[in-house]
């Protein structure tokens, strides 16, 4: 079952809507999905290495744009959207430890979060109730989401024929440790961060 979902994984990579779907989910993942956009991006890189670059740009502008989605959310409609959505996400809770350590550290949160799979929506959501500076915020999810994908495309890159070996084989086990690591997510932004 997993090689055939791994197989229809790879053909949609390599088909010519990829781009525009990976740049939606990069877009939905900053502002209100739960699904991060590695789960095209690394199928995407890996069908076609040489695009890789290509692909992390689309990732990055799409997760920025989101992001002033989500920043939108919490500025103007957190009342309604917002809330539900930190809450749905498990942070309620913590908005005012967040007023707190954004005032001292936000940049810090800011690139620091864009780069883990901590949910980045709730940055965004986040940075958009307090007020955070726009301008700073623009640039720095461009400066923490650019790293991370371009990271990620290098990586895949330059060693994308052997993942893709250890995808043929794994491909269960990478879609169970990228469950783990999206859960882990979540678990971290609401009990440790």
């Amino acid at each position: 079952m997993f090689q055939k979902l791994y197989r229809w994984t790879l053909t949609l990579a390599e088909s010519r809507h990829a781009p525009l779907a990976l740049g939606i989910i990069a877009f939905a993942e900053s502002s209100f999905f739960p699904v991060p956009p590695d789960v095209i991006l690394v199928p995407m890189s890996i069908a076609r290495p040489a695009k890789a670059w290509t692909y992390a740009l689309i990732c990055t502008l799409g997760s920025v744009l989101g992001a002033l989605l989500g920043y939108a959310i919490g500025a103007l409609l957190f009342e309604t959207v917002g809330k539900w959505l930190i809450h749905v996400y498990g942070y309620g809770a913590r908005v005012d430890e967040m007023r707190e350590l954004y005032a001292k550290w936000g940049w810090a949160v800011i690139l620091i979060k864009g780069f883990t799979p901590i949910p980045f929506k709730l940055v965004t959501i986040t940075s958009g109730l307090l007020a955070y500076s726009l301008p700073l915020f623009v640039l720095l999810s461009l400066m923490t989401r650019g790293a991370r994908f371009f990271a990620l495309a290098l990586l895949l890159k330059y060693y994308g024929e052997p993942i893709k070996d250890l995808l043929d084989k794994y491909f269960a086990w990478f879609l169970l440790i990228l469950v783990i690591v999206v859960i882990l997510g979540f678990w971290i932004a609401t009990h440790l961060v």
